[in-house]
């Protein structure tokens, strides 16, 4: 059980930093011309959660937010998107810190 648990931590950790990692990657290119921005889709597998990174999903979002800035990333949808992760990052490192400390004490146990 807290081994199942420490790999569904892991995998919520390592998608989160990666759509953190996309979300900086739009903001850092936010005044660049054409840039096509980047959503990170969250996938729940078999070993937790996974995360695909595409650029067509956002292409009508570009197309509404054109006005706002010369890449059609839309600033406020960022740090929002930005905010959701870090939430999510910190709840996965709290899952496996408890997963951490029960597999401890079932090690303290059966020694």
């Amino acid at each position: 059980m807290a081994i199942s648990a420490l790999q569904a931590g892991l995998s919520g950790l390592q998608s989160n930093q990666q759509a953190l990692g996309v979300e900086a990657h739009n903001v850092a290119n936010l005044s660049t011309q054409n840039f096509q921005p980047q959503q990170a889709n969250f996938q729940e597998t078999p070993g937790g959660t996974s995360v695909t990174i595409s650029s067509a999903a956002r292409d009508l979002s570009a197309a509404d937010n054109a006005g706002s800035a010369p890449s059609g990333t839309d600033p406020a949808s960022s740090i929002t998107n930005s905010l959701v992760y870090k939430a999510g990052f910190d709840l996965s490192a709290k899952v496996v810190q408890a997963a951490d400390e029960r597999l401890g004490t079932l090690l303290d146990i059966k020694a």
